[in-house]
């Protein structure tokens, strides 16, 4: 399977999360994370789960609890009512995560690696959670800070003001050095 990985801005769109465990904790974290508004449904919810800036409903998932979501998670423990959840969410047109089975949704979360408003997301395109978990430690290490990234805004900005052949120079030199920055060749 081929999947597009795009980075989507769905910030105070409307998000449903069905399940109130460990999984719907840590989708709830990432959609919330997004900027989006988050409704968590389940008829029991973990106190972290309470504890977060969502909605939530301490009660059985019902068909028409999707209506307005632009995503959705699927994440009981229950493979009947997941599905009944994708079921709905794909008739919606909504974006859904299937948590206990990947390929049942059309959405899959990233293991991501983020400083200094950089970030990257791997997916292995297989079940292997702890590979894109352990590539992504291994990015975050690379990632640059705050310091570097403004000297790097400003050289490029500077770059941009010049013309014709000083200007590629110069942004030529910029790469050379982001590129030994991050121990890559140049």
């Amino acid at each position: 399977m081929s999947l597009l990985p795009v980075f989507l801005n769905l910030s105070n769109e409307r998000a449903v999360v069905i399940g109130g465990g460990a999984v719907a904790l840590r989708r709830t974290r990432i959609l919330l994370d997004a900027g989006l508004n988050v409704t968590v449904i389940a008829p029991e919810i973990r106190a972290e789960l309470l504890d977060l800036p969502a909605v939530s409903e301490q009660r059985g998932y019902r068909a028409g609890d999707l209506a307005g979501a632009r995503v959705v998670v699927a994440a009981t423990d229950c493979p009947e009512i997941n599905d009944a959840v994708v079921t709905e969410a794909r008739q919606i047109g909504a974006l859904v995560n299937h948590a206990g089975e990947a390929d049942g949704g059309n959405l899959r979360f990233a293991a991501t690696a983020q400083r200094a408003g950089v970030q990257v997301a791997v997916n292995t395109g297989r079940e292997l959670p702890m590979l894109a978990q352990a590539l992504t430690r291994r990015i975050a290490a690379l990632l640059p800070h705050e310091a570097q990234i403004d000297g790097w805004t400003a050289a490029r900005e500077q770059a941009l003001l010049l013309d014709g052949p000083g200007r590629e120079i110069a942004m030529q030199g910029l790469r050379t050095e982001i590129q030994a920055a991050l121990g890559g060749p140049a």
